[in-house]
């Protein structure tokens, strides 16, 4: 039995479901927390969906029919939360314009808990210049490390589709990351 197998056994078990809970929290919380900053940006943000993600896992875990990893099955409902979180914000179905690409990456450089360098100002510059699906494959790919095999469970879109937006992506950062 692999190590997801016996958390979720103990997930699944009423006596031992929260002492299990602080388990998966101590494994995936940090992971889900970074896959759901690059979907929300702020930091305040990401802790918001994070919570509200790890409440809708705890409350549906008996529930879990085991189509797929736990961990997949997570990140599913990380991402469900940050796009219902983009929604009800209406932070979803903008324009990309200079300004707005300008504004978030503002945003990021000024947030306390990013320390990164100009090159990757510029690749997360880059990034929010992408259709919302290439940054979302890339992210997931590229940040999270998923395989191609766990974004398509995620988004319900076939490995090819996502190969090919992923690539696409990969060349336009190359080809603008040192301009």
């Amino acid at each position: 039995m692999s190590k997801e197998e016996q958390l979720l056994a103990k997930l699944q078990n009423p006596a031992l479901k929260d002492s299990a809970f602080n388990e998966l929290l101590d494994t995936y919380q940090e992971r889900l927390y970074w896959h759901i900053r690059k979907m929300v940006i702020t930091h305040e943000n990401a802790d918001d969906v994070l919570q509200n993600t790890f409440i809708r896992v705890y409350k549906n875990i008996q529930n879990f029919q085991e189509k797929s990893s736990l961990h997949t099955w997570m990140f599913r409902i990380a991402y469900n939360e940050s796009i219902r979180y983009l929604e009800k914000n209406n932070k979803k179905g903008y324009e990309i314009s200079e300004e707005f690409v300008e504004e978030k990456v503002k945003i990021l450089s000024e947030d306390t808990y990013f320390n990164g360098d100009e090159i990757q100002l510029k690749l997360h510059k880059i990034i929010e210049g992408f259709t919302e699906k290439q940054k979302r494959v890339f992210q997931m790919k590229y940040f999270d490390e998923l395989s191609f095999k766990e974004i398509s469970e995620l988004l319900k879109v076939s490995e090819n589709t996502l190969k090919s937006a992923y690539y696409t992506a990969v060349k336009i950062i190359e080809e603008k990351i040192f301009e």
